[in-house]
C-alpha cells in the first residue's frame, strides 16, 4: 500500500473511531487541521447519508467507506487503490478478513452512487465490443446517453446501437449517473468537490463555502431521479 493510499485508510480509520491517531499522525498534523478534517469529514458523512436516503446505494459499502471513496476520488486515486484502503480499514475495524470483498468494481459503483463519475468511464472501451484494436467503438456514448434518458432498456440500447448487452450495461450505468446529477443540478458532485479541494484552507470563509454546498446540495433538489 503506497503512501497515498495508506493516508486514505487512516482518514477513514479515523473518522471511524476504530483506532485511537498514531505518534506519527499527531507529529504530521498540528490542531488546527486535525479540527479541519474533522469538520469536513463530518459534513462529508451528512452528505452520503443524504445521497443514500434519497438515491439509495448499489453496494454494502457503509458511509464511512463511502466517504473514503470520496476522498479518494478527489485525492486522483485509482478505483484499485480505494479498494485497498477500504479493505484495510475494514479489516481494523473488525469487520472483515483478508477475504473481504471490496475490489476496483465495488468502488467504481459507489463513485456513480456518488455522482462521482470519471471522464475515463464515459470511454467506451473497444475491446469491450469485441472489436481490433485500433478500431472504432462499438456506440458512441452521447447516443446510449440519449437513448437511455428516453427511457429505453438495456436491450433496447444494445439493439439500437448493435452492440452487445453486457457493454451497453457498462456504460447505461454511467448514462444514468450523469443524467441524475444533471437533474439535481450537478449539486451533490459540486458539494464532494466543494468539500475536498480545499480541505486545507483555513478560515471562516472556507468553512462557509463547504457549508453553503452541503445545504445547496440536500436542499431544493429535484427528487424524481427514476429511470
Amino acid at each position: 500500500m503506497d503512501e497515498k493510499t495508506a493516508d486514505l485508510r487512516d482518514l477513514f480509520v479515523e473518522a471511524t473511531g476504530a483506532e485511537t491517531v498514531t505518534e506519527r499522525q499527531d507529529a504530521e498534523r498540528g490542531t488546527l487541521v486535525d479540527r479541519d478534517d474533522e469538520a469536513t469529514d463530518e459534513r462529508l458523512r451528512d452528505l452520503v447519508a443524504a445521497m443514500r436516503e434519497r438515491y439509495g446505494f448499489s453496494t454494502p459499502l457503509d458511509d464511512a467507506a463511502y466517504a473514503l471513496v470520496a476522498r479518494g476520488r478527489f485525492a486522483d486515486e485509482g478505483d484499485a487503490a480505494i479498494a485497498a484502503a477500504i479493505r484495510e480499514a475494514l479489516e481494523a475495524r473488525e469487520m472483515g478478513d483478508g477475504d473481504t470483498e471490496v475490489d476496483a468494481e465495488t468502488v467504481r459503483k459507489a463513485r456513480l452512487d456518488l455522482h462521482l463519475v470519471r471522464e475515463s468511464d464515459r470511454e467506451v472501451d473497444v475491446d469491450g465490443g469485441g472489436g481490433e484494436e485500433g478500431a472504432d467503438p462499438p456506440f458512441e456514448y452521447a447516443d446510449l446517453k440519449r437513448l437511455t434518458a428516453a427511457g429505453n432498456s438495456i436491450v433496447e440500447c444494445a439493439e439500437e446501437l448493435e452492440a452487445p448487452p453486457d457493454t451497453v450495461a457498462r456504460y447505461a450505468a454511467v448514462a444514468r449517473t450523469d443524467i441524475a446529477s444533471t437533474r439535481a443540478n450537478d449539486r451533490f458532485r459540486d458539494a464532494f468537490r466543494d468539500l475536498l479541494t480545499d480541505a486545507d484552507i483555513e478560515g471562516s470563509l472556507a468553512s462557509d463555502a463547504r457549508e453553503d454546498g452541503l445545504r445547496e446540495a440536500t436542499e431544493d433538489i429535484e427528487t424524481d431521479v427514476s429511470l
